[in-house]
């Protein structure tokens, strides 16, 4: 099977990890992710994975909470170190190497974040999650998978959902919304999508990293993005 990627990076949502529950991590789901995430290794790509918080805290929650922005974002920064260390264990599973680095020193827990560290686990084939986003507040996880997609030469910034793609408005509130098969990075800015956060793809613009967003519940769509069948929406700096 040929693949149009090599070395990818996933970002995947904390909410991806709930499957039908409310909150928390359903262990289906988070078997069928690795499961996902087992069968692209298989292939030969090279991968980091950047996972979210959200279906254990956010830190945009914060006021419902009546905690400080600043105390809610490190917050939200330890349920992703919670979500990477769920997945490293179902990876670990199913027979795969792994190594999770986190942005925050937590060295009984993870190792620190070290680019070269991360490139040398990345070379000999380990599946590196990067855990608690940038280490900053007010910056989101989708920053910094395109942060993490840029410091180890991804081809591509995988952004895997429980939508189809981008919509021009939220699919699940409206059935007028349609989707998107391509869009420039300017066209998403302008248009104000928010699927994702638009200090990543800016980010993403200025460094010409195609951002590839689909439906990660939709069995085989990842095997399908990295072989380069037309799944989801591209945002990218031209014609796809």
């Amino acid at each position: 099977m040929r693949l149009r990627f090599k070395r990818v990076l996933i970002k995947l949502s904390g909410e991806v990890l709930m499957g039908n529950q409310s909150h928390g991590i359903e262990p289906e789901t988070l078997e069928s992710v690795a499961s996902d995430i087992s069968s692209i290794h298989k292939l030969g790509v090279q991968m980091g994975v950047v996972i979210g918080g959200g279906n254990i805290f956010r830190g945009l929650q914060s006021n419902a909470f009546g905690v400080g922005r600043v105390a809610a974002d490190h917050m939200g920064m330890l349920a992703t170190v919670i979500n990477s260390l769920a997945l490293g264990e179902a990876l670990r599973r199913i027979g795969l190497e792994t190594r999770i680095m986190t942005a925050i020193d937590m060295l009984k827990i993870a190792e620190p974040y070290i680019r070269g560290r991360a490139l040398s686990h990345i070379s000999k084939n380990r599946i590196v999650i990067f855990g608690a986003g940038t280490g900053n507040p007010f910056f989101t996880t989708d920053t910094a998978a395109a942060l993490r997609a840029m410091e180890i030469n991804a081809e591509v910034l995988l952004k895997a959902t429980k939508v189809d793609g981008v919509y021009s408005v939220d699919p699940e509130s409206d059935s007028s919304a349609r989707p998107f098969s391509h869009l420039t990075y300017k066209d998403f800015i302008e248009k104000n999508l928010k699927v994702m956060d638009l200090t990543a793809v800016s980010l993403a613009m200025g460094h010409k990293l195609p951002i590839i967003v689909f439906n990660l519940r939709k069995k085989g769509n990842i095997i399908k993005v990295v072989t380069g069948k037309n799944v989801g929406t591209l945002i990218s700096g031209g014609t796809p």
